[in-house]
């Protein structure tokens, strides 16, 4: 039990096939077998910039200057806190010193959070046309429940999200969390497709045999090439697009369906090395 957490895809493939019932009703409606998981930072809300105005706040309160320079900025909004803290902005010496920035670093980022009350532009009226179409949604997130909760009540989202993945449920990796997701919405991972806005969480995806749309903006385009879809703005997307995604699978997702049936390949198995 305090091992790695293993998990199954190709097993939850198979067993989150949907019953008689569902089958008639997704012929009806084929719009509804899908899945769509959104991760929270910059898909749902703009994170990158309450992390930047986080740091600006503490460099204020220290009376420190904050670079401007384009990898000092990458590093701060992809970087863990220490590293930036000792390696990038050389604000911390001694170990002492740097806990103490990082906590007051964590109480400024969420002091901002929790005056977050605006989504990402063109989110709602997706959001408005998946509901419309059935699709059912889960977010998926590092964030605890209550934190979650209250940013998705701010924001007016909470009744487009049937299904949401936090701390809480103690998901080793962000391939873990996107299966959580996909059990909790009833949906095949084949069937899901995720909404991301970073390259490691596009490989997480397809790791999980999930579809990947991936956002501009974060990560430029030539960073998101593996994505299925790459988008800059909501307003790009439509059902279809979701349609056409599962119409062009390709032929190696078909030769491993084969494969499993047939030749029945060892178990794959998730374990943590998509951790971020």
């Amino acid at each position: 039990m305090d091992g790695p957490l293993k998990i199954d895809v190709d097993y939850l493939n198979e067993k989150l096939q949907e019953c008689f019932l569902q089958r008639i009703r997704h012929a009806m409606k084929p719009d509804e077998a899908f899945g769509l998981i959104f991760s929270w930072d910059n898909v749902i809300a703009d994170t990158d910039s309450l992390k930047l105005d986080a740091w600006r706040q503490l460099a204020l309160e220290e009376g420190k200057d904050l670079p401007s320079a384009g990898h000092v900025q990458k590093s701060i909004l992809h970087g863990a806190a220490d590293h930036v803290l000792k390696k990038v902005l050389y604000w911390a010496k001694e170990e002492s010193q740097m806990e103490k920035l990082k906590a007051r670093l964590i109480e400024l980022y969420y002091e901002n959070l929790f005056k977050l009350d605006t989504p990402v532009k063109g989110l709602r009226e997706w959001l408005d046309a998946i509901q419309t179409a059935g699709i059912p949604c889960a977010v998926a997130s590092s964030l605890d429940r209550r934190c979650m909760i209250e940013a998705l009540d701010r924001m007016a989202l909470s009744k487009y999200f049937k299904a949401i993945v936090t701390d809480e449920d103690d998901m080793e990796s962000i391939a873990h969390r996107f299966l959580s997701a996909a059990v909790k919405l009833d949906r095949k991972p084949s069937k899901c497709v995720v909404f991301e806005d970073d390259p490691r969480g596009v490989t997480a995806a397809h790791n999980c045999t999930m579809m990947a749309v991936a956002l501009i903006g974060a990560h430029p385009a030539y960073e998101l090439v593996q994505a299925d879809l790459a988008i800059a703005k909501y307003r790009e997307l439509s059902v279809i697009n979701l349609r056409r995604l599962f119409a062009h699978k390709g032929i190696s997702f078909m030769d491993l369906q084969k494969q499993i049936i047939e030749k029945s390949p060892p178990k794959r198995k998730l374990t943590v090395d998509t951790i971020f």
